[in-house]
């Protein structure tokens, strides 16, 4: 039987140790383990299992974490996790941000096989060329949950999955997608496109307008958004990949839309024509 209380353990444990070394790129890579923080990204962590095994590795948690998230430290312990018990000092040396929610956990890789989710055969996906910035790659990921896409793709141009302030910013979403990982950009699309997806590439300048698009009834079907980067978008050689270049039409006086933002629109947009019958028509031109 399992001890009704977590164990205590030393800041000096080599299993803080090793988990400390988490924030590091190199590290993860090496032992294909990183860390969710928080109640939330905990509690899906240990919902989630991959490849038949449990994702949620251990646990870290101060007492008071524990017996205010006791269903937290509950489901960890029901998925196989072991559980550790440690000063606030020990979860603020693992933690990576400011503010500790006293609850650490250190995970298994999850990212799925690019084939897997081609087999799978999506009808919605989100596509993150060149995106650098963790915390938007976090956030797009769960925009594209929410929107109900059925698999991300990161490029080989892209930030790592696993860090934490991308970890963070997907606020559990992590745990809830097929998610491919350094997959060159022009094999994303060109496999995309060879099951039947709709390659459409998000960009500020693009020649065809979002709104057309809907209102064309073109948007229906299983259909692939390749998002570039923060600064300066997608480069000429990855929208020429696509099938449109779409914009998402500024009716204010905006300069334009953050990453984040014009991801959930075009997302979500998908997801609207994709539930319409033949598509999404406006209603004026009906």
């Amino acid at each position: 039987m399992r001890p009704a209380t977590p164990e205590l353990i030393s800041p000096r444990s080599a299993r803080v140790t090793a988990a400390r070394r988490l924030a590091k790129r190199n590290a993860r890579s090496k032992e294909r383990l990183f860390l969710a923080e928080g109640p939330q990204a905990v509690r899906e962590a240990a919902a989630h299992r991959g490849e038949g095994a449990p994702t949620l590795v251990e646990l870290f948690t101060t007492a008071e974490a524990a017996d205010r998230h006791a269903d937290v430290v509950g489901a960890a312990r029901d998925a196989g996790a072991r559980v550790h018990l440690a000063a606030e000092q020990v979860i603020e040396d693992i933690s990576t941000t400011v503010t500790p929610q006293g609850l650490v956990g250190v995970c298994r890789f999850l990212d799925t096989p690019f084939e897997d989710i081609l087999t799978a055969r999506p009808r919605l996906v989100a596509v993150l060329a060149h995106v650098r910035d963790p915390g938007n790659a976090g956030t797009v990921l769960r925009c594209a949950d929410a929107a109900g896409a059925e698999a991300v793709v990161l490029t080989d141009a892209s930030v790592d999955l696993y860090n934490p302030k991308a970890v963070r910013a997907s606020v559990g979403s992590l745990f809830h997608l097929p998610v491919a990982v350094g997959v060159p950009v022009e094999e994303a699309v060109e496999r995309l496109r060879d099951t039947g997806v709709r390659v459409l590439a998000a960009d500020g300048a693009g020649e065809d307008d979002l709104d057309a698009e809907l209102d064309g009834g073109t948007m229906g079907g299983p259909t692939a958004w390749v998002f570039g980067n923060e600064a300066w978008g997608l480069p000429a050689e990855t929208r020429a990949l696509a099938d449109a270049v779409v914009r998402v039409p500024i009716h204010g006086m905006a300069e334009s839309l953050n990453l984040a933002t014009a991801a959930a629109v075009c997302l979500y947009a998908s997801a609207r024509a994709q539930r319409a019958a033949g598509g999404c028509r406006s209603v004026t031109g009906s």
